[in-house]
């Protein structure tokens, strides 16, 4: 699975930190730079699909920044944050080269729903499929299905986030935390047996396919995706 390359240029350390953790577990590949000469020479190097950057950065602005990604490369995607909201503000980052701009503060929901359309824009790295194991699950259908005997299943909303963000962290342990804070956000009330109840329905559709492939439980340090002995419902 090719993960979409991220650059996000951002002075407030703590959101820039707190949004890489969030891009991350989204399946991005990020990198931070935390002042304008060093993201402006992280731009230069051209190997970014999406650049998120601040407009008010030490050193060099973000529209500086925004215009020379622009002269580098048309289709590279950038997506500005800013705390102004004023229109002209607004008006010079667009046309500074900026594909979308978004106020500060904002809610990551849109953020990440900003990013996706972003990244739907340039076809050739869109996966439409992913695949782990034994398993295929369509992006667009939400279509979980068995390599080996073709059976297959229709995955709610969020079982398909859950097991997507697996199958983007694969061979990596996830903490129940970190599911709370994705699936659910950042300021949600979800209590932790949530996810207890809807991984407990992610397995039992992987059992149902008759799929090699487990979500196994680390006893107080979270789950892990496997490939290994077929389950039983």
């Amino acid at each position: 699975m090719n993960k979409l390359k991220i650059l996000l240029v951002e002075d407030e350390v703590r959101m820039a930190e707190a949004l890489s953790e969030l891009l991350r577990l989204e399946g991005y590949e990020v990198n931070i730079c935390t002042d304008g000469i060093s993201g402006m020479e992280a731009v230069c190097t051209g190997e970014y699909d999406i650049i998120v950057l601040d407009v008010m950065l030490p050193g060099v602005s973000g529209y500086e920044i925004a215009r020379n990604a622009r002269s580098l490369d048309e289709k590279t995607s950038i997506l500005m944050l800013t705390a102004k909201s004023e229109v002209d503000d607004k008006v010079i980052g667009l046309d500074s080269g900026a594909d979308d701009y978004l106020t500060k503060p904002f809610e990551t929901k849109e953020l990440l729903a900003r990013l996706r359309a972003l990244g739907r824009r340039n076809k050739s790295l869109i996966t439409e499929t992913l695949s782990f194991g034994d398993i295929t699950l369509n992006t667009n259908t939400f279509q979980l299905c068995c390599t080996v005997n073709s059976q297959s299943v229709r995955l709610s909303k969020k079982e398909y986030r859950i097991l997507e963000l697996f199958l983007a962290n694969r061979h990596q342990i996830l903490t129940r935390e970190q599911l709370v804070m994705k699936i659910w956000g950042y300021d949600s009330e979800a209590e932790y047996n949530n996810v207890e109840v809807y991984l407990s329905f992610v397995r039992k559709k992987l059992a149902f396919i008759g799929s090699a492939v487990e979500i196994k439980a680390l006893r107080g340090i979270g789950y892990e995706l496997r490939y290994g002995h077929v389950q039983k419902i």
